[in-house]
This record gives C-alpha cells, sequence and structure tokens, in this order.
C-alpha cells in the first residue's frame, strides 16, 4: 500500500522505514525539510507541502499524522480542502480521545474516514514493531490492516499465551481494532499511565536500593529530625546495575521496562548525563480525569503522576510553605 506520513520525528520516520522494508511505498513531508531529504529512497517520495503530499498519493489516499497531539488539529484542518471522499486520515500520536470523537464526526460529514491508533514502541519499533491500539470503523480498519500487519511485530515477538487458541484475533499479532472513534486512544491513554506507575515502581525500588548505605555516611543529629535507628541496618553498598540484571532472568518482575533499565545503568551506572525533571505527556492527566468521571479508583497511577509534577520543582513552593509552618510553631530552621 501507499502511505503519505506527516511528520518525520523519532517514530514517524521508523515507520516509514518499516513499511518500505515490507514492501510498502511512502510519500513523506515535516516542516523540517532536512527531515523529508534524510528519508530518500526508491520507495520514498519527498513532499515540499501538504498539498504537494496529497497531490503525490493516489486515490484513495493514505495520510498518517505523527506530530505532537497540540498540532494535529492545525494540520488536519490544512489538509482537509485537499482530500477527497474515501481518503482516511489516521493520528498514530498520543492524542486525548475526545478531540478523535469531534474529528470522525466532522471529517465523515465530508466524506473522509478518520482512524485514531495509539502507537507504543518507541525507538526500538522499526526493529521490534509497534504495538497498535486502533479506533474507528470496522470496515475502514479492515481495509487498512496491510498497514497495521506490517507495523506490528508478528505472533512470533513473545511466546503464545498459554490457553488462548492461536488464530483468535490480530492482538496476537500486535495490532487490536478497540472500537468506534476514540477507543484506540482511551486505551493508550491507559496504557501510558501504567507505564507511568511501572516507572515509578522501579524508580523508587532501586532508589531505595540506592539509598541501603545510609548507615555508613555520618550525620548530623537535630532535635526536628528523626534519627536513624539501628545504623548496621543500613550498610549496604549495592551494584545497582548487577541487581538489575539478575531479576531480568527468572523474576516476576521482568519486563521490557526493566530491561532497559538494565541497559540504562550498564551505560551510565551514576546516571550521569540525566537530570531529575521528568516530563509527561498528558496520557496520565487524561487517565486520571476518566477515572474521576467514572469514580473509578486509581491512586498508583495518580501519585505516579503527581511525582512527575514534583520531579519538575512544581513542589517546591510547598515544601518552602512547610518549613515556614515548621519554624512558625517550633523554631526549626530547616
Amino acid at each position: 500500500m501507499q502511505l503519505g506520513m506527516i511528520g518525520l520525528g523519532r517514530m514517524g520516520a521508523n515507520m516509514v522505514g518499516r513499511l518500505v522494508d515490507r514492501g510498502h511505498s511512502a510519500v513523506v513531508f515535516d516542516v523540517n525539510p532536512e527531515a523529508v531529504q534524510a528519508l530518500g529512497g526508491p520507495s520514498i517520495a519527498g513532499a515540499s507541502s501538504l498539498e504537494d503530499l496529497v497531490a503525490k498519493l493516489s486515490r484513495p489516499r493514505l495520510l498518517w499524522i505523527m506530530v505532537p497531539a497540540a498540532f494535529v488539529d492545525d494540520t488536519i484542518t490544512a489538509l482537509t480542502p485537499h482530500l477527497a471522499t474515501g481518503d482516511a486520515v489516521i493520528d498514530g500520536g498520543n492524542t486525548r480521545y475526545h478531540h478523535d470523537i469531534r474529528r470522525g464526526r466532522e471529517l465523515g460529514a465530508r466524506g473522509v474516514h478518520y482512524v485514531d491508533v495509539g502507537t507504543s514502541g518507541g525507538v526500538w519499533g522499526r526493529e521490534r514493531g509497534y504495538c497498535l491500539m486502533i479506533g474507528g470503523d470496522a470496515d475502514v480498519v479492515r481495509q487498512l490492516d496491510p498497514i497495521f500487519r506490517d507495523l506490528a511485530p508478528g505472533p512470533d515477538a513473545v511466546p503464545a499465551t498459554e490457553g488462548r487458541a492461536a488464530g483468535q484475533g490480530t492482538a496476537e499479532r500486535g495490532y487490536l481494532h478497540c472500537g468506534p472513534h476514540g477507543a484506540g486512544h482511551y486505551v493508550k491513554m491507559v496504557h501510558n499511565a501504567i507505564e507511568y506507575g511501572m516507572m515509578a515502581a522501579y524508580a523508587e525500588g532501586f532508589n531505595l536500593l540506592h539509598q541501603a548505605n545510609a548507615g555508613a555516611a555520618a550525620r548530623t543529629e537535630d532535635a526536628g529530625t528523626t534519627p536513624l535507628e539501628h545504623s548496621e541496618h543500613y550498610q549496604y553498598d549495592f551494584e545497582l546495575g548487577e541487581i538489575a540484571e539478575v531479576w531480568r532472568r527468572g523474576s516476576v518482575i521482568g519486563s521490557w521496562l526493566l530491561d532497559l533499565t538494565a541497559r540504562a545503568l550498564a551505560d551510565a551506572p551514576s546516571l550521569e548525563g540525566f537530570d531529575h525533571k521528568v516530563s509527561d505527556s498528558g496520557e496520565g492527566r487524561w487517565a486520571l480525569h476518566a477515572a474521576i468521571d467514572q469514580a473509578v479508583p486509581m491512586p498508583v497511577l495518580a501519585a505516579a503522576l503527581h511525582e512527575r509534577f514534583s520531579s519538575r520543582d512544581q513542589a517546591d513552593f510547598a515544601n518552602q510553605l512547610l518549613s515556614a509552618m515548621r519554624y512558625q510553631f517550633g523554631g526549626h530552621t530547616k
């Protein structure tokens, strides 16, 4: 199949590469002309504008948007005058599912199909394949199956689930039609919220191991700080990379995230080059909003999200105020 890719960042360019490797062709566009030039090849044509991109595609046209969520609506607005009945637009970024419902309705009124695809795989996707969570009309999703099938990891990526009948559906290949417009990004939203929680659990656990030699450090005792009792209990100097490595083998907490943690610790045992600020791209917030709307308890994932806020110094004023209150009632200077 022929695909028009808009956005050639860390994932868009690799997705094009994976599809071309499997016999598809592409026309590509990015606001950075150098990104377009870098992706040249016998099955890849560059475009100088969105209008040029659409003109170089055969009808019915398939356009995949892989840009930050804040720019998707503007991209669709710019594309729409050049589209025709039967064309399809895919948003593969991290969009809030509310917008998918609206876009599906608006584009549908013009005879243009809209599909939302939550895409997971990061910079490793070209090699490993991408996990795809898809929302949209079933007939349209079925027509686009060759694209989804070849982007996905395939059935041999992981062992089959014991007790599950082989060939039961596309999920075992790494892609799934989750429901109507918005369903794909809803599932991806929850996926990323879980990711926040898993990452926080690993980070907090390794931090406790990192601090396990607190009893060996000289400590200044003061009236405002709880003393460390039994300093002999905290005299361990652990090799965190080795612990990550042993946990990868046979442990119930093994995962690809743990594999990546082990790789990070092997590359930089003291995590030099990384600061303490952790971003969030929106999905954790949106998942928490959905949980509140439906009165679904989500305390672990909420805590993981708030820890990301705290990492960006958003808790500094609150901590200063805590210190000020302690000074007011107890004269504590720290």
